[in-house]
């Protein structure tokens, strides 16, 4: 099971660090992927991350300013979010994907899906 949190209200500018925790002995095994959906748009893939955290992904629109990591020991992945801009606005999701190998970034990778917590980023 994975779950979300971190997301808020933030000024343009501003940073936020989400976290995606997770249940179970397995964690350690999968990739890790953000993804977020604003209303209107379709879903996007920010950030991946291989289950050793030696393959990350990200997708040009977050390259620079987004950075993912994983704490196996916590059994969390990280989503630190600076310099955000209002179009970073939306429901931010993670997913675990069972080949663990890879980072990426695209959903038909992802085998399991938390609930999403909302950010928005005010102009």
């Amino acid at each position: 099971q994975l779950q979300a949190s971190g997301g808020g209200l933030v000024q343009a500018g501003g940073s936020l660090r989400l976290s995606c925790a997770a249940s179970g002995r397995t964690f350690n095994s999968y990739a890790i992927g953000w993804s977020r959906q604003a209303p209107g748009k379709e879903r996007e893939f920010v950030a991946a991350i291989s289950r050793s955290g030696g393959r990350i992904n990200y997708a040009e629109s977050v390259k620079g300013r987004f950075t993912i990591s994983r704490d196996n020991a916590k059994n969390t992945v990280y989503l630190q979010m600076n310099s955000l801009k209002s179009e970073d606005t939306a429901v931010y999701y993670c997913a675990a994907d069972r080949t663990g190998w890879g980072a990426a970034l695209t959903a038909s990778n992802y085998d399991y899906w938390g609930q999403g917590t909302l950010v928005t980023v005010s102009s």
